[in-house]
């Protein structure tokens, strides 16, 4: 049995937080014992913040995106490109790709990957809704940013043919991914196996 080392206001928290990605109950514990320390300054105006968060945030009803307003303010920008959807595996990895600020185009949150063994299959991702904004007519590039996993991939070969499919209704779409390799900053002999033969088969001209 698991001794108590606090009340259970607190061991509630740290419960809590050792549910988030990176922290154990170690973390956990410490992460709590800051919050109390520093109530004024960072329990309550986090506690402020939770609630306020639970109550506007929504998911997009478009792309996937969370935001306070529906559709997305990502998605209300005109400056974007609509001819682009950039399709990627989470929330995560869109705020990712707009902090790189690398181009203006639309998102779309698949929600995850497939994966058989976790009983997660194309009607648990959000596969169908990317087909229909595909078969407006205005698309004309899809790139698949998911990650260079074995699901990842899997999932972006499903996607490649739902979207080629819609040839057969006159409707052509490029389906680009992203380029695997050698990271900015990489040394070789840090690299694993795979990811130097990926570098050498989509090597560039200098």
């Amino acid at each position: 049995m698991t001794k108590r080392i606090a009340g259970p206001e607190i061991e509630r928290l740290i419960q809590l937080l050792a549910r988030l990605p990176g922290l154990g109950p170690r973390s956990a514990r410490r992460a709590a014992l800051q919050l109390i320390k520093k109530k004024e300054t960072l329990l309550e105006p986090l506690a402020r913040a939770c609630t306020e968060a639970a109550e506007k945030v929504r998911v997009c009803s478009v792309c996937g995106n969370m935001d306070t307003v529906d559709p997305c303010s990502l998605c209300r920008d005109e400056r974007r490109d609509g001819r682009t959807i950039v399709v990627v595996e989470d929330v995560s990895d869109l705020w990712a790709l707009e902090r790189a600020g690398v181009m203006q185009a639309r998102y779309h949150v698949l929600g995850g990957v497939l994966s058989p063994l976790d009983g997660i299959g194309p009607g648990e991702l959000a596969i169908d809704s990317l087909v229909e904004r595909c078969r407006s007519g205005t698309v004309s590039e899809v790139i698949l940013a998911v990650n260079a996993t074995v699901e990842g991939q899997t999932t972006a070969h499903y996607v490649t043919d739902q979207i080629a499919a819609l040839a057969g209704q006159g409707i052509e779409i490029a389906v680009t991914r992203l380029a695997h390799g050698v990271p900015v900053g990489g040394e070789l002999e840090y690299l694993d196996d795979g990811t130097i033969a990926q570098a050498m088969r989509a090597r560039t001209r200098f």
